[in-house]
């Protein structure tokens, strides 16, 4: 790919339009409570991202979808060109592995949760802008359980070539043949074995495996399925793509998209030996890493959905105002239950993106446990939020919303899994009401409290408690 031109911090996002009609700078659109918290460098570095998103991986996503080319094989195996061309223009401008929190790894961009939170919405309305710039999952998440369990000959071996864009990764760890949303069901079994450890079983759902260049899975599997507590049974270990006995059995659709090269694999391990260095952390702690990997990931999802519903609102108002389109004689934006979607849309993005910043201030002030309540939250808010708003935009298209002539359905479909990965949304429910509930039995003795505390001041006040509309009126009995 030719880059037609060098993006400078001082230039004005135009995309075509004039002056006086483009919007404000990303750095100018944080929202005032989350300001004091961005570094000059990071609104900078937002505004760089912003220009970089909008006029050359957005233009270049249809082009990586045509360079995948056709054909099951041939899809897992592509590398389209035009993505090493974006990741090398990243690096140029800086915007490379922006996602590692400052405060917990040296190895990244030097930002905040909150910074990159900001970036990530940019980021979530390209299809190849988050693995451009080597933010995109689940080789985010991967690298943060390297950099922060792995030791240093599991980093020099898998980190080092993550960090510089040049393998990607896998997460293995639901199971097709049970109820894996409960992670102390998963069976896949790790056995030791001298110095190796043994692995059968199968995995699915592992996005990223169908990609020629994943060289590494991270693996949940059982290791010691007789411990007496259920959450020191599993392990996670580090296992070569190319490890002997490892079949990539078939690939998963997403409601029809089968999202090649990178894909969702269904695995099967075949009495596959790994050396006993491969384990992470230690035996019995796979659930101590899967909480310290996924906490951040949810989080990451939920930044990029913001910036899928800003998208999915820039169509529905694109689609209002064309001119060719008038139904029934009039545009779009003239039916006022249009504009009552947009402004509905609008409320909810901004609602949702105050949700997710919050969060990602509660993680850069101590980590991502201390903010599970608010991860919870924005992991169930923001997907719900991007579908109502995706599913309106789809709605103002009609069957352009539901081909392949816009994003929209490809978004969506997306935008629906977001419900699922990560812990379906009700696991976070039930958890998060739960937590609610622990506040019953005082909410309760607090209102009786209350009650009673209000009668003593109406004794000391000399008034009778009664309801203030209370009437009591009765009419005289008819005469006989």
């Amino acid at each position: 790919m030719s880059v037609p031109y060098k993006i400078e911090a001082s230039e004005e996002l135009l995309l075509g339009g004039t002056q006086g009609e483009q919007q404000p700078r990303a750095s100018e659109r944080i929202p005032i409570i989350a300001r004091p918290f961005v570094s000059d460098r990071a609104k900078k570095t937002l505004d760089i991202v912003e220009k970089f998103v909008e006029e050359e991986c957005i233009p270049a996503d249809s082009i990586y979808a045509q360079q995948v080319g056709e054909g099951v094989v041939n899809r897992f195996s592509a590398h389209p060109p035009i993505l090493e061309d974006l990741k090398k223009r990243a690096q140029e401008l800086g915007l490379w592995n922006m996602f590692l929190p400052k405060n917990h790894f040296k190895e990244g961009a030097g930002f905040s949760n909150l910074e990159y939170g900001l970036m990530a919405e940019h980021l979530g309305k390209s299809h190849i802008a988050s693995e451009a710039t080597n933010c995109a999952a689940p080789d985010t998440g991967n690298m943060e359980v390297f950099a922060k369990y792995g030791t240093q000959e599991q980093k020099d071996k898998w980190l080092k070539p993550l960090l510089a864009g040049k393998i990607r990764s896998a997460f293995l760890m639901t199971e097709p043949d049970v109820a894996s949303s409960d992670a102390t069901n998963i069976e896949l079994s790790i056995k030791k074995e001298g110095n190796e450890y043994v692995l059968n079983g199968s995995k699915w759902w592992s996005s990223g495996a169908g990609d020629p260049r994943c060289k590494i899975y991270i693996v949940m599997g059982k290791s010691d399925p007789n411990n007496s507590s259920p959450y020191k049974q599993q392990s996670v270990i580090f296992v070569p793509a190319e490890t002997p006995g490892i079949t990539i059995k078939r690939m998963l659709s997403v409601y029809g998209f089968d999202d090649a090269p990178h894909g969702h694999g269904h695995l099967v391990f075949d009495n596959v030996r790994v050396p006993t260095s491969s384990i992470c952390l230690g035996e019995g702690r796979g659930f101590e890493v899967i909480q310290g990997r996924l906490g951040p990931g949810r989080i990451h999802h939920a930044m990029r959905s913001i910036g899928a519903a800003e998208k999915a609102l820039e169509y529905f108002l694109a689609r209002m105002n064309d001119p060719r389109k008038k139904p029934f004689g009039k545009q779009l934006h003239e039916h006022g239950v249009m504009l009552e979607r947009a402004a509905r849309s609008r409320v909810e993005i901004d609602a949702s993106r105050l949700q997710v910043l919050n969060a990602a201030i509660m993680i850069d002030s101590k980590d991502a446990k201390f903010a599970l309540k608010e991860i919870a939250e924005a992991k169930v808010l923001v997907p719900d939020m991007a579908l109502k708003v995706i599913d309106r935009a789809i709605q103002a298209y009609g069957g352009a919303g539901v081909c392949q002539d816009t994003p929209l359905a490809n978004m969506w479909a997306h935008g629906r899994t977001m419900r699922i990965v990560d812990g379906p949304d009700e696991v976070h429910l039930i958890q998060l009401g739960r937590n609610e509930n622990k506040k019953g039995k005082f909410m309760h003795q607090k209102i009786e409290w209350q009650k009673k505390k209000s009668e003593e001041m109406a004794r000391s006040y000399g008034i009778e408690k009664r309801d203030v509309l209370q009437l009591d009126r009765q009419h005289s009995k008819a005469k006989l």
